[in-house]
């Protein structure tokens, strides 16, 4: 049976002190707390018949009222004039370099709409007008993705003859898809193949895991560029070949190796870089921590030399693309150099060697 509007939640005594927020988030069923402040930004709730904040603290016995229903409405792509770096365009196809931060698409499950703004789609809605309707309305010119926080080359269909013609190659691996991340430590080996399959994590469902659940098979070639011996510990430059598109393929790849992105903090990699002691440079991490402390402060009377790298970021980076065109059949590569904030930590990392 549906609900009438107005409807009131009467406050008891037990109550008070509670957020308006949180007292309206365990009274509706499947209403999140953005949803909340949505009604609330609406004027669709009222307390003792006055507008308020979601933050109020109740003080018990108040009369709460609801003035219309929670409703969830589909999330579709729109158009947002946000800038792009175009790498190629013609009439069926174009390669994005993505910038790293921004999101390609909003998520099936989301029902807020922040979430479904300053997204790839919105921008390529913006520059492109239309684009293949194979992805659906939250996906529309999506053959493949990009992490948020990885950057690099990007396909997008822009009719659905190249959408199925480009998920037809993807499908058959015949797109050749290269990454360079830098990873923490040392490989056992300069190259090899992963071939572990990847499913969702059973306990952090953010997480991916080669031991979750319904896990499908994935592949990634890897090869070491350059090994560096920095005063922030060891460090390798790879280049990762994936043969199909899993989500986080190469981030949890390299952390089943013990060796995670730099950055990559979901994986296991620290979020701030700090300089290493001689001796933990020398005989890695045993050394004790009374020790440790000690040349913590002689590092902090240095000044300089006690400094940290901070990246924000995975450093993960879609660096290569070579493809056939689905309609002409010319074959075409692009390239695309690190960003400005990855190459800089290199840099500093080498420097410090």
């Amino acid at each position: 049976m549906a609900e009438s509007y107005p409807r009131e939640l009467p406050v008891t005594v037990e109550d008070a002190g509670t957020r308006l927020d949180h007292f309206l988030v365990a009274q509706l069923a499947d209403v999140s707390r953005a949803r909340v402040q949505q009604l609330v930004d609406e004027g669709k709730i009222t307390v003792n018949s006055k507008a308020a904040k979601p933050s109020l603290r109740l003080k018990g016995k108040e009369t709460i009222t609801i003035h219309g229903p929670v409703e969830l409405p589909p999330l579709r792509a729109f158009a947002e004039d946000i800038p792009l770096d175009v790498v190629f365009e013609d009439a069926d196809l174009a390669v994005i370099n993505k910038a790293a931060g921004m999101v390609v698409h909003a998520s099936n499950g989301s029902s807020e709409d922040p979430r479904n703004r300053g997204t790839l789609v919105n921008a390529l809605l913006h520059r492109f007008k239309k684009l293949s309707s194979g992805g659906g309305d939250l996906r529309p010119g999506i053959v493949h993705r990009l992490d948020k926080d990885t950057s690099g080359l990007l396909i997008v269909a822009k009719n659905d003859r190249t959408h199925r013609k480009l998920a037809e190659m993807f499908s058959k691996r015949t797109v050749d898809k290269r990454y360079t991340a830098l990873v923490h430590g040392w490989p056992s080996k300069d190259f090899g193949t992963l071939n572990i399959p990847i499913g969702r994590d059973r306990s952090n469902r953010a997480r991916m895991t080669t031991r979750g659940d319904e896990a499908r098979d994935a592949v990634s070639h890897y090869t070491v560029l350059e090994k560096i011996d920095s005063r922030y510990g060891k460090f390798s430059l790879v280049e990762v070949k994936i043969d199909t598109g899993r989500t986080h393929q190469i981030r949890v790849h390299m952390a089943s190796l013990k060796h995670p992105v730099v950055g990559d903090t979901l994986y296991g990699a620290p979020q701030v870089l700090s300089p290493l002691t001689r001796d933990r440079q020398r005989f890695g991490h045993s050394v004790s921590t009374r020790v440790e402390a000690k040349k913590a402060e002689l590092r902090k009377k240095k000044g300089a030399e006690n400094s940290t790298l901070e990246l924000g970021r995975n450093f993960l980076h879609s660096t290569s693309l070579r493809f056939t065109h689905p309609k002409s059949g010319e074959e075409l590569a692009f390239l695309s150099q690190l960003p400005e904030e990855l190459d800089q930590l290199l840099q500093k990392l080498r420097k410090s060697a």
